[in-house]
């Protein structure tokens, strides 16, 4: 019985193969070949194949290869009736548990943080307003506002540097006890 196969050729890790009948009995290394069909470069998808010799030897009883039907049905070589095409196989995923796109976001977040590395808590002003953080916005505006009429008045109220101040320094050496 004759088979429709692939023998690889080309170099270390730089494939290439040719479309050959062979013995089904013989490797593809052997080197006995009934006949050369094409070639097929898996790296640029180029692939050759003498139609007419692969409708005869499929005609007359060689049996391909699914890697064969594949190529041979993308050439759109006429296959028999008798010739099996392979379904695309479907991937399985073991341990969907595991993947990121299933888990919690709490457990995202917590994976995320190194358990190595404490977030480090910043010193809180102490101010004797209320945090405008925690007020509305509406508030925010108001107190921004009050605050910005504040400091004005403050501004106005303290003497220019020219000015004398109403303090007077005394240059009386303090006493000591």
């Amino acid at each position: 019985m004759l088979a429709i196969r692939m023998q690889r050729t080309g170099r270390k890790g730089h494939a290439e193969f040719r479309v050959i009948v062979q013995d089904a009995r013989r490797s593809p290394a052997s080197g006995k070949v009934v006949a050369h069909l094409g070639h097929y470069n898996p790296h640029s998808k180029l692939t050759v194949i003498d139609k007419e010799k692969a409708t005869f030897y499929l005609e007359h009883g060689a049996q391909p290869s699914p890697r064969v039907v594949s190529i041979l049905k993308s050439e759109k070589v006429k296959l028999p009736e008798w010739v099996q095409v392979a379904d695309k196989k479907k991937g399985v995923i073991r341990n969907t548990d595991k993947l990121r796109r299933n888990r919690l976001a709490e457990e995202v977040a917590s994976a995320s943080e190194s358990p190595a590395e404490e977030p480090v808590e910043e010193p809180v002003a102490e101010t004797t307003e209320a945090p405008i953080a925690e007020a509305p916005v509406a508030e925010q505006a108001e107190a921004s506002a009050e605050t910005a009429v504040k400091n004005e008045e403050k501004s106005a109220e303290q003497p220019t540097p020219d000015e004398p101040t109403a303090t007077t320094t005394s240059t009386e050496p303090a006493e000591t006890t």
